[in-house]
């Protein structure tokens, strides 16, 4: 019974690992195309005119990210965030979405999708990190805001606010 469980802990892992592998190779391969080289081969879509359908993990995780995006809003906006307050919320911003990626279960369509923005999301973290050098700390946090747009137009989150920018 103990081997079932290391079994089922060490697939488990593999496949999260797997999950972060994915979104870190696509937020990496998004942070080095610019726009004018066409879109990606991969775009959100609908579920046949839907939302996708989300869980507890991901509603969480989404709520927090948007909870502490939306005092930093203004500062960001007029320039006035700086570079520690940026690394400070994207550290905050990685935090919930390394517990989404470990705890969200969803079915594999809806999980393609959500990749999808989770990359988008790490691509913002990374240039609020000050990691990309073609991009600024504000356009990072710009990038997670766009994203957390398209979470909303993409996910069904009963309750959801948009950011208010």
């Amino acid at each position: 019974m103990s081997s079932k469980y290391s079994i089922r802990n060490v697939l488990s892992a593999a496949c999260l690992t797997f999950g972060l592998a994915v979104a870190s190779a696509h937020a990496a391969e998004i942070s080095t195309h610019k726009h004018e080289h066409g879109t990606a081969s991969v775009e959100l879509s609908l579920n046949n005119g839907k939302k996708w359908v989300t869980d507890e993990a991901l509603r969480k995780g989404m709520q927090n990210i948007r909870a502490v995006m939306q005092p930093s809003l203004h500062d960001i906006h007029i320039g006035k965030f700086s570079g520690t307050q940026y690394t400070g919320l994207a550290g905050k911003i990685s935090n919930e979405i390394s517990h989404v990626v470990a705890n969200c279960k969803l079915e594999p369509q809806a999980d393609a999708q959500l990749h999808i923005i989770i990359a988008e999301i790490m691509d913002g973290v990374d240039a609020m990190e000050g990691k990309v050098k073609e991009a600024n700390r504000q356009a990072g946090a710009i990038r997670v805001m766009n994203a957390l747009d398209n979470y909303a137009a993409y996910f069904n989150h009963p309750g959801w606010k948009p950011l208010r920018h």
